[in-house]
């Protein structure tokens, strides 16, 4: 017996881009920026992401989205850094996709708001095949990881359009090479913006807010 066969999965990323284009387009209108930011868990987002708010709250508003299986521990965290935040539960999806984003958006309250940051669900995979609807992507990598996952998962760094490797602090401790990374990175991904940073010394945390100022100011223009 024959069966009849659907690609699911073309079918839901196709649906998937529309919404996101859609809601994309709608935060265009409202001058409100949205910011994707994925990793793998223990790479330093959150505190990365506190000591971003440190510097940037006093000068456009704030607000975050903290995606997890579970818990409010990250959202409790970046309330008390200064920005309005909301904890989104997946029900154990290891993905955020735009129909999710925009009801955290929804729930969040962002009108008024010049930039929300979404901080996406920890892994190196799922997040980055789904289109969230977000101005613009970055990606989180750690020095303890090692400066070859872009060899281990090379399609989440060609989604994003800046990548931070943290805890530079650590480089002594850990056979981790900036350069060689940054190699393999741009093998994949030419026009990348790459950053060094350490959100403990703040060494290259004023690149990377200038970085998000410039994005900023271009997307309300």
């Amino acid at each position: 017996m024959a069966y009849r066969v659907i690609d699911i999965k073309e079918s839901v990323y196709d649906d998937n881009d529309r919404q996101a284009a859609e809601l994309r387009g709608e935060l265009k209108k409202k001058g409100i920026f949205l910011l994707n930011i994925m990793s793998s868990p223990g790479s330093g987002k959150t505190t990365s992401l506190c000591a971003t708010l440190e510097r940037l709250r006093d000068e456009m508003k704030i607000a975050v989205m903290e995606a997890d299986i579970d818990s409010d521990v990250d959202a409790a965290t970046v309330e008390a850094a200064g920005a309005k935040a909301i904890q989104l539960h997946t029900g154990g999806m290891c993905h955020l996709d735009a129909d999710m984003t925009r009801q955290g958006i929804e729930a969040l309250g962002a009108e008024g708001m010049d930039l929300v940051i979404l901080e996406n669900i920890g892994n190196l995979i799922c997040p980055a095949e789904f289109d969230t609807g977000a101005a613009k992507n970055a990606m989180i990598l750690s020095v303890p990881e090692g400066d070859d996952k872009p060899l281990k998962y090379p399609y989440i760094f060609t989604t994003v359009d800046v990548l931070l490797i943290s805890k530079i602090d650590v480089l002594p401790y850990f056979d981790f090479s900036i350069e060689k990374c940054a190699e393999r990175v741009r093998k994949l991904n030419p026009n990348i913006r790459i950053i060094p940073i350490s959100a403990r010394t703040g060494e290259g945390m004023d690149q990377w807010c200038d970085w998000i100022r410039e994005q900023v100011r271009a997307w309300k223009a």
